[in-house]
């Protein structure tokens, strides 16, 4: 059955997901009127800077966590980092100064850029199969999306009886439910790593073992034109729609629902195709159509010519954001994917930290046109740096030579390990001093201890 629901453990999984994001989406509204009432007509200063915030405790923390992951227990991790997050969110009402909600919101952000990253490494352990695995990563693309449209509705109903106060204390609730979902199952046991380095080894080794791998170069790339189109979506929309065309906030509503609604049909449709087909072509599509989508900008479109524009702008994000996790599979081993799926999550919000202000001061300073084109180019010569970073011919088993190597690390006896015992080793596995001999053979090529190069063709 290529259905991930068929997973027992992957449907507790899915539920403390979506159950978690709709309840971070409800603090999102709660949040935007928390702020307006401490800082009045500066509320959107407020939570811009709460938004960097929430940007720079992510590019910082997920490394850390990502690269100590394989030394924790993750299913414990994922429990304690949930209810780390209800107590923290239910500290919110009780705010009187501006600076607890940047104190907060940093805080909270660190523990899901803990938990986020983990939580993905996860999933590839849980369901082995690549149809199931892809198909997976389709639904965790929808569930994002439809985060994005229906938290802002259930929290409008919300307020219809209660106060923005009570809309954080169903955040805390939802990271409860999600701690006790992660907690009803059993997770598969950690995969044995090669690692043991010292600390700032680890935590650094996820992104040294990211930029020397080119497909994720080049996902890194098509990440920087995903947050140059999506910074346009998500911090010019409501000036395109309210000031150049004198929209209401309904027509804005409805715009953000365009871009929403491109992004969940691709989402619906693309496992289908990648059971059949490589994910490069389609994710190269996706940043090739999020430039055109920026550069029909240009047009001066009226409110029905930019939906079918936010529209295609959603499908090239969805087109490169939902195989994302199978490159990362595709380039790491069992026991170093939290390493490698946190180097993504903190580098893609690297991108995004540098978008979101960059698309706000072009559209206030130099116009909304001037921020259509510069993003445009933006999408455009980072598609084509992903052209160039990430090979055509991309196969999983690379041709390489190793050199003579002596040393120390645990192991078990793989491809690279076949040598004596004198019998205090211990069950693998286990460590000693060993040594390689020079080889030259072919497997599955990912960045690790034995292999610190990618091979040169």
């Amino acid at each position: 059955m290529t259905s991930p629901f068929a997973n027992r453990t992957y449907r507790r999984l899915f539920s403390a997901q979506v159950i978690a994001l709709l309840g971070t989406g409800l603090s999102t509204v709660a949040l935007a009127l928390l702020a307006y009432d401490l800082a009045g007509g500066n509320a959107g200063t407020v939570l811009g800077i709460a938004l960097a915030l929430k940007m720079v405790a992510y590019v910082c923390i997920a490394p850390i966590v990502g690269g100590l992951a394989h030394l924790l227990p993750r299913r414990r991790l994922l429990i304690t980092l949930d209810v780390i997050r209800a107590g923290l969110v239910l500290c919110l009402p009780f705010v009187t100064e501006i600076w607890q909600i940047y104190a907060l919101i940093f805080l909270l952000s660190a523990c899901s850029g803990g938990f986020t990253p983990t939580f993905q490494a996860t999933i590839p352990d849980v369901l082995p199969d690549e149809a199931q695995y892809t198909r997976a990563l389709s639904l965790s693309r929808l569930a994002y999306d439809l985060e994005n449209l229906l938290s802002p509705v259930m929290a409008a109903a919300a307020l219809l009886f209660l106060s923005y106060d009570a809309l954080f204390v169903g955040n805390a609730v939802a990271f409860v439910i999600s701690a006790a979902l992660v907690m009803s199952v059993r997770l598969p046991p950690p995969q044995p790593h090669q690692r043991e380095q010292g600390i700032w080894y680890n935590t650094t080794y996820g992104i040294r073992a990211y930029v020397k791998t080119p497909r994720l170069r080049g996902l890194l790339a098509l990440s920087m034109a995903v947050a140059a189109a999506g910074a346009m979506v998500i911090v010019n929309t409501v000036v395109y729609v309210r000031d150049y065309l004198g929209g209401t906030e309904s027509n804005t509503a409805i715009a953000f629902a365009a871009a929403g609604g491109g992004s969940v049909v691709v989402a619906l449709i693309l496992p289908r195709i990648l059971d059949r087909y490589t994910d490069r072509p389609f994710m190269l599509m996706g940043g090739l159509l999020l430039a055109v989508g920026l550069l029909l900008g240009l047009t001066e479109p009226t409110l029905y010519a930019l939906l079918p524009i936010w529209f295609v702008l959603g499908a090239g994000s969805s087109l490169i954001q939902t195989p994302a996790g199978r490159l990362l599979k595709r380039s790491s081993r069992e026991g170093d994917r939290p390493a490698i799926f946190a180097a993504q999550f903190a580098l893609s919000h690297a991108c995004w930290l540098l978008a979101y202000p960059l698309a706000g001061w072009l559209g206030s300073m130099l116009g909304i046109m001037v921020a259509f084109t510069i993003l445009a180019l933006i999408a455009l010569v980072s598609t084509a740096v992903a052209v160039f970073m990430w090979p055509a011919e991309d196969s999983n088993e690379l041709e390489h030579v190793h050199d003579p190597i002596h040393h120390e690390h645990p192991h078990i006896h793989d491809e690279h390990h076949q040598h004596d015992h004198e019998g205090w080793e211990g069950p693998e596995p286990h460590r000693h001093p060993h040594r390689h001999s020079r080889i030259k053979h072919k497997h599955p090529f990912v960045i690790d201890l034995h292999h610190q190069v990618w091979p040169q063709h």
